[in-house]
């Protein structure tokens, strides 16, 4: 496995319309390092959102779509997605407070 550090774990938030449903639970959703386990997730989480208390991580992998161009065919990339649940006496994530 490639030496990932925490701040190589979270590239960037998910915003959809479900994700943000789930706020109201504490629950955030994350696009993660494909090579990232629900373990350094957790970690990655409480350290970059100091207040912050992982209770749970939920991961799914998302495989890349074929993609053709004329006559070349090719895939775009793979991804991996994080839902993260904070526990009840957690801070809330400031990143997504002003959406």
């Amino acid at each position: 496995m490639a030496n990932i550090k925490y701040y190589d774990v979270i590239l960037k938030p998910v915003v959809t319309e479900k994700s943000m449903n789930a706020m109201a639970e504490k629950k955030y959703t994350f696009l993660v390092h494909t090579d990232a386990n629900k373990a350094m997730i957790k970690e990655a989480v409480e350290k970059m959102f100091p207040g912050t208390k992982v209770k749970s991580v939920n991961t799914m992998n998302n495989e890349g779509k074929n993609k053709r161009r004329g006559m070349t065919f090719g895939k775009t990339a793979a991804t991996k997605k994080a839902i993260v649940q904070l526990t009840e006496d957690s801070k809330e994530i400031e990143v997504f407070a002003g959406l």
